[in-house]
């Protein structure tokens, strides 16, 4: 656990430093892993060398060059002992159990000849008598002013030789080869940093592109207002099949969205000024031609009976105006309807029926299936819909049209060969407080569809409008 106060160690922060610190690390572990083993390697060949080279030396020292064997240790004496084959450094030692140790070690030559070899102190010969005895056991021994030597013993009557050679060129030769290594795994080192910079910059640069996008966007003035949003990343990389296309792409995706939702917004606002407008303006009228009429009865009393009427009727229109209003405010905050089995058909029925009596002056004809159709929902809000559609109908249709319902197994349409739709108002015709053209403006809040759409919504259907002169049909669909 890191203590309190204590800070953390600093670890690189972008993307690009990660990755170059990650390959720097994979190459010095591999360097060191490689150095390692060479080093080793090298090491343990170098030393086998030594030893054969001491073996040889020891079993020159005992031969001799012509002559028999030596017995005892003061047979071996003498620089001719040697022969042409001694070495710089060679070592040899005779150590009598009597303690008359001698040896020698060759340490000049000049030309092709050797010079005398120098006589060993008595502090080394000290150091080659303190050797465990073994029988050509080779062993590394230190001996005061030579360094470390590689030695084999001999055992004779009476006494030990030995002889050596120095470790002092295995390892100057190990030595040299670790600042090798060294020089090599910091300049792989190096051109690993700078390779690896390079490649990672260039392969982010795609990422960075898709963040500088992203941040051109994060700048844009989102808060209220028509936004147009036409920052994307760039489609070339947008591809799924590379990690940065997948970011892309999910990053248009986004933008695609907000976009969308941004809109939907934007027009939801405008929708709920209009609204708001709408509503004044209508709620405007029946209140002024009230407050008309109070200040006409109260100046002239003999009309007082008249301006009661007048603020009776639309003292009626502005309630039915509220209501309308109140009920499209339920809606529109997902209040739950009623849902009970109601019978389409005999809804159907009792609709026309309706109409027929309070405007014979149109043709209504009703076209119901053999076998009853049923739905679930609100039946009080189901007949609103069906009264609203052919209220609709008698208004904006002239005397002698003929008005179809027919129901159907999904919902019922109502069909009328009137005037029809003008084609600029068809795709607005179930916004609130919608007009109609001059042919289609008389009475009515332009509730009366935007009522028909919402309450058809909340059971799970949907409402459609086709329209053309001579042929209007508005589908009204609901789930069985």
């Amino acid at each position: 656990m890191t203590p309190l106060g204590a800070r953390r160690p600093a670890l690189p922060r972008t993307l690009t430093a990660r990755l170059v610190a990650v390959v720097v690390l994979l190459v010095v572990v591999t360097a060191a892993v490689i150095a390692t083993a060479t080093t080793l390697a090298m090491r343990e060949n170098l030393e086998r060398r030594l030893d054969q080279d001491v073996r040889a030396t020891l079993a020159r020292t005992l031969d001799g060059p012509g002559g028999p064997a030596p017995r005892t240790p003061g047979d071996v004496r003498g620089e001719e002992d040697f022969g042409q084959v001694r070495e710089l450094g060679l070592l040899t030692a005779a150590l009598p159990d009597d303690g008359t140790a001698q040896g020698m070690v060759v340490s000049e030559k000049e030309g092709r000849g050797w010079e005398a070899s120098t006589a060993l102190s008595d502090d080394q010969l000290d150091a080659l008598s303190a050797l465990d005895d073994a029988e050509r056991d080779l062993r590394t021994v230190t001996l005061p002013g030579l360094g470390d030597y590689r030695v084999a013993v001999a055992e004779l009557d009476g006494g030990r030789v030995v002889a050596g050679l120095p470790m002092q060129e295995v390892d100057e030769t190990i030595t040299d080869l670790l600042r090798l290594e060294a020089l090599a795994t910091l300049l792989g080192v190096v051109l690993a940093a700078a390779a690896g910079t390079w490649v990672v910059r260039r392969q982010l640069a795609p990422l960075r592109e898709v963040a500088a996008t992203a941040h051109r966007v994060a700048e844009l003035p989102l808060a209220a207002g028509e936004i147009e949003m036409t920052e994307r990343v760039p489609e070339r990389l947008t591809d799924e099949r590379t990690e940065v296309g997948q970011v892309g792409s999910a990053l248009n995706a986004m933008l695609d969205h907000v976009e969308d939702s941004l809109d939907q917004r934007h027009r939801s606002e405008q929708q709920v000024r209009q609204f708001v407008a709408d509503a004044s303006h209508e709620l405007r009228t029946p209140l002024a031609t009230i407050a008309g009429y109070t200040e006409l009865a109260r100046h002239r009393p003999e009309t007082s009976g008249t301006a009661l009427d007048k603020v009776e009727t639309e003292s009626a229109r502005m309630t039915a105006l509220v209501e309308d209003l109140l009920l499209l405010a339920r809606l529109d905050s997902g209040r739950p309807l009623e849902q009970k089995p109601v019978d389409l058909s005999r809804l159907l029925l009792e609709a026309v029926d309706d109409v027929r009596v309070v405007d014979p002056d149109r043709s209504w004809r009703l076209s119901l299936p053999d076998e009853p159709i049923t739905v679930t929902g609100d039946e009080a809000r189901l007949h609103q819909v069906v009264s609203n559609l052919l209220a609709n109908a008698r208004k904006h249709t002239p005397p002698g049209s003929t008005v179809t319902v027919t129901a159907t197994r999904q919902g019922f349409t109502v069909h009328d060969d009137g005037p029809g739709f003008a084609p600029d108002l068809a795709p607005h015709a179930f916004e609130r407080f919608t007009r109609g053209d001059a042919a289609r403006t008389r009475g009515g809040a332009g509730l009366g569809l935007s009522l028909v759409e919402a309450i058809v919504g909340a059971h799970g259907g949907r409402v459609t409008l086709q329209s053309r002169p001579g042929d209007t049909t508005i589908t009204v669909t609901l789930p069985s």
